[in-house]
Parts: structure tokens; sequence; C-alpha cells
């Protein structure tokens, strides 16, 4: 699956949707974006029970304002429904592989438990 564009008329609806989302809050003028996101799209190649999103921070500021997106590249994880991963940087192969796995693994009624009400 190709990532698709997340935008403030789409993005609830995608992140509310049951499964896995992965959103990559990027910027044009953002060297570590560029590094990461072929990155971020071979995954979404590899993975497509997982939806991939990318949110363009300077187009979606009121996306980026709502999450608290300080610093980009930042990769954001949604499983059904909740945020369970929140953390900027550009991640290798690897590290994004075996947080994938790590998401899959969470025991999502433990994870509602003690979640924060996403804003």
């Amino acid at each position: 699956m190709a990532t698709i564009e997340l935008n403030r008329t789409n993005f609830n609806e995608i992140a509310s949707r049951p499964g896995t989302v992965l959103v990559d809050f990027w910027a044009s003028w953002c060297g570590p974006c560029w590094m990461f996101a072929p990155v971020f799209e071979q995954a979404s190649t590899r993975h497509g029970d997982i939806t991939f999103g990318k949110v363009n921070t300077e187009t979606e500021t009121e996306l980026a304002q709502a999450f608290g997106i300080s610093s980009i590249p930042t990769l954001m994880a949604i499983r059904d429904g909740v945020v369970v991963y929140a953390q900027p940087g550009a991640l290798p192969a690897a590290a994004l592989e075996q947080l994938i796995t790590k998401i899959g693994e969470l025991d999502m009624d433990q994870v509602r438990a003690t979640a924060q009400p996403r804003r």
C-alpha cells in the first residue's frame, strides 16, 4: 500500500479506523524528512495491513499544533484509534520494522486502560 496524504478533513476518519495507522509529520525544507521518506514508503509496500499517512506540517499547521509537533520528522503510531507512539527523529529501516512489530504485539485492552484521550 502506498502512503496517503493526511489533512484536517480526513485525519480523524483514517486515524479512528481499526488497525494500525503510521503517520509521518514532515516538511519540504526538512533534510531528515527527505531521508526518512523512502524508508517510510518502502515499509508501506511491505505492510499492506497498515495505513501509512503523511502530514505536511507546512500546509497542515492545525494538525501539527493539535498533536504538539515541534520537531520533524515525527512518527506517530495509532492503533485502534489510540496513539501508542509519537517521537521525533528519522528512523532507519530496521528500527522502523522493530517498531511496527512492537505495535502489533501490544495488548490493546491494557493500552486502553492506561491511555490518555486523543486530542
